[in-house]
């Protein structure tokens, strides 16, 4: 889950004129190479940038393109080397420091390393829970939607299911964090075969993503149909998922590109159907 929010000093890319402002406004429009080259001259252009924290937010921004460009290795490399510097000038519990945290956390699923994104995470969401601040609730939420995945990925359905709905229940705001967090709760139902509820459940998140601003859409693209595609197949209604699943690999590839981890999922969804 990506926040572009954070407040005072560090309030980069909401504040007119801010250097990071193109980085990000490209970034929410889907741009991830264009965002990815700006914040890297963003970063280089800074007087000092090792201490200068537009510089290290900008590199964070570009570690965020490059994973939503399938490079999720890079990506990885890019937060374990902005980590200590971002504990250095911003301090080990400050909102920017824990969600470069549960970014890198979610970047290691997109790995199949699991069992780490799930440590990071529930450690992520303990600090931000206790934490103050507006950011907070929105970073521990991002926290608990890797936490789900990471469950979800390691075929622990029920766990999954169970902090979804407690998820849900503490987040209320018809946003992209409900989004997420409804997914990670169709993707469980599914992992335990229950398929009629899953399919309800996608149905009523892809209304509620359609109902999203545009610049908030993206990163959650084809994510909806595979959930949707998924609980299909599970209920023998193979031609209807198969129109969701190219739809949902479509999507991706477009937006994210070959080696994206969702682009993967549906094109293993799609060689699944084709070897049934």
């Amino acid at each position: 889950m990506k926040i572009f929010r954070s407040r005072g000093r560090n309030d980069a890319g909401q504040q007119t004129g801010s250097p990071l402002a193109q980085a990000i406004a490209l970034y929410q429009a889907g741009r991830y190479a264009e965002a990815e080259a700006e914040a890297r001259a963003v970063a280089a252009a800074r007087p000092r940038p090792r201490d200068d924290h537009h510089a290290q937010l900008a590199l964070s921004i570009a570690a965020l393109a490059t994973g939503a460009q399938g490079r999720h290795a890079d990506a990885v490399t890019a937060y374990d080397a902005l980590l200590p510097v971002f504990g250095r000038i911003f301090g080990a519990e400050h909102p920017q420091t824990l969600k470069l945290r549960s970014d890198r956390a979610q970047s290691l699923s997109a790995l199949a390393r699991h069992a780490e994104c799930e440590a990071e995470c529930a450690a992520v969401a303990r600090v931000a829970a206790r934490g103050k601040g507006p950011e907070m609730p929105l970073i521990a939420a991002a926290a608990r939607n890797g936490l789900i995945y990471a469950l979800n990925a390691q075929g622990r359905h029920p766990e999954a299911e169970a902090l979804a709905r407690e998820a849900l229940a503490a987040h209320r705001e018809p946003d992209r964090f409900t989004v997420v967090l409804r997914l990670g709760l169709a993707r469980s139902l599914n992992g335990q075969a229950r398929h009629e509820e899953a399919l309800a459940e996608a149905e009523r998140t892809g209304e509620l993503h359609r109902g999203l601003p545009e610049e908030q859409r993206g990163p959650e693209t084809g994510a909806v149909q595979l959930a949707a595609a998924t609980a299909l197949l599970g209920l023998d209604r193979s031609t209807e998922a198969r129109t969701h699943a190219e739809t949902a690999h479509a999507a991706c590839l477009a937006t994210f590109g070959p080696t994206h981890h969702r682009t993967s999922e549906a094109r293993e969804l799609l060689d699944r159907m084709e070897g049934a």
